[in-house]
């Protein structure tokens, strides 16, 4: 079982295409987009993502790895086929399966012999189960017999670490309730297996259930600890030894106990969204989870609210221009969907402020994304350009290369001196706080 279609390539397939290529498969990535399949076919990445480029070149000189706009071809070819295509928000909240589906009754259409369907987007509980039905109505149109398993094979990728993410996962999850399928995925999956990864067999609900779960649980430690960033304020309390203390608990642990301006991404704000309205359909409700998406927002607005407010007691905020350090969702990615940037952003122009903004990767997108107020934003070739005129930083993001900027060549350049380290980069850096008025969050 060594010919794989990925089907989609985003974020996802396209990092899980290039994967299975390095674990030895004979692989085809496909997608409708001309545009994107010509630049893959050239070695042009459609995203940011540290080494994925070298192992795509790698594999693609190998023979391994293959790039098509055949959905035919890719069906026919492929053992396993993998569906990683988008499956965005919808104004309620729900996940728009509309281009599952569409694929579902391409493979039916197109399927000759046996085939196992892999559901590796985020899909809510019962998804398998509609594309199992999609692919069973199409092979009923033909008037054909084959047969075919459906499983759920969640990814746990985090942008900027999706390479190490895939070749060294903290487990693997497969959800089927055929037997004949998991003994194909461990083979898929055979670098993995041999090297002792954790791997659980689970069936297909539980399997597309358990994403949504570990994310949902992520996005309420972060809202947890954000508000604890607000109360810490008002108290005096330092948030970072708050969370070091809690840290120190192991049925806690450190991780995500980090305090700023509020999560973003392509994950958290959409499988949030999508796990409380997946409750809502089973007169369920989720609200733990849905106070971590209210504590979200209100983080972002509380740091927009602080910043005006802060600066204003000075000077008009309608004269104040702003540098903006960051504009991706998290370092090494130049995803900026949802980002607490955008919201920031929008409210200091809306108050009257200008912006200067720089990004190490983020810039494009920021840019087509805040297109409707591209008069008020002035984009930067680097983090001192961006200071120039500026009365204020503010530190969205916390690449590395604004940790070792020199400070007193942006100090030299800005007009008045507040920083706002949104990700307390600089919290314990005594030098920062003498030259600026500086104030962290929570700390």
């Amino acid at each position: 079982m060594r010919n794989i279609g990925v089907i989609g390539t985003g974020y996802v397939g396209l990092v899980q295409g290039v994967i299975m290529a390095e674990f030895g498969m004979n692989v085809i990535c496909m997608d409708v987009v001309s545009e994107k399949i010509e630049k893959l076919k050239k070695g042009i990445l459609p995203i940011y993502e540290p080494g994925l480029k070298e192992l795509l070149d790698k594999n693609v000189a190998s023979g391994r790895l293959h790039f098509s706009m055949n959905i035919q071809e890719t069906v026919e070819q492929s053992n396993v086929i993998f569906i990683a295509v988008g499956t965005p928000p919808q104004d309620d909240g729900s996940a728009d399966l509309q281009y599952v589906q569409a694929v579902a009754k391409n493979i039916g259409e197109y399927l000759n012999d046996y085939k196992v369907i892999v559901d590796k987007s985020t899909v809510p509980v019962g998804t398998g189960k509609i594309v199992r039905d999609i692919v069973q109505e199409e092979l009923d149109k033909r008037g054909v017999s084959i047969e075919f398993d459906i499983v759920s094979n969640p990814e746990f990728l985090r942008e900027g670490k999706a390479v190490r993410d895939c070749l060294t996962p903290d487990r693997v999850v497969i959800g089927t309730e055929s037997k004949k399928a998991v003994e194909i995925m461990k083979k898929v999956y055979d670098v993995l297996y041999i090297n002792q990864t954790p791997f659980l067999i689970t069936n297909l609900e539980t399997a597309e259930m358990i994403k949504y779960a570990s994310n949902a649980f992520l996005a309420v430690k972060i809202s947890f600890i954000n508000e604890m960033a607000l109360l810490a304020d008002k108290v005096g309390a330092n948030i970072q030894e708050i969370a070091r203390g809690m840290g120190m608990d192991g049925r806690i642990s450190s991780k995500f106990l980090h305090a700023g301006p509020g999560y973003g991404g392509s994950c958290f704000p959409k499988d949030t969204k999508a796990i409380a309205d997946i409750a809502h359909k089973y007169d369920e409700q989720m609200l733990v989870i849905e106070a971590a998406i209210k504590a979200n927002n209100k983080q972002k607005q509380k740091m927009s609210e602080r910043i005006i407010n802060t600066v204003s007691q000075e000077f008009p905020i309608e004269n104040a221009t702003f540098a903006i350090w960051g504009l991706s969702f998290k370092p090494e990615t130049d995803d900026v969907r949802d980002a607490p940037s955008i919201d920031i952003i929008r409210a200091l122009i809306n108050a009257g402020a200008k912006v200067r903004a720089y990004c190490p990767e983020g810039m494009k997108e920021a840019q087509w994304r805040l297109k409707d107020t591209e008069d008020f934003i002035t984009y930067c070739k680097n983090e001192y350009e961006a200071a120039e005129g500026a009365d204020a930083i503010i530190l969205m993001t916390e690449w590395h290369q604004f940790r070792g900027a020199y400070l007193d060549k942006v100090k030299s350049v800005m007009k008045n001196d507040y920083f706002f380290d949104l990700r307390n980069v600089f919290s314990k850096n005594t030098e920062i706080k003498e030259m600026f008025k500086y104030s962290g969050v929570g700390c």
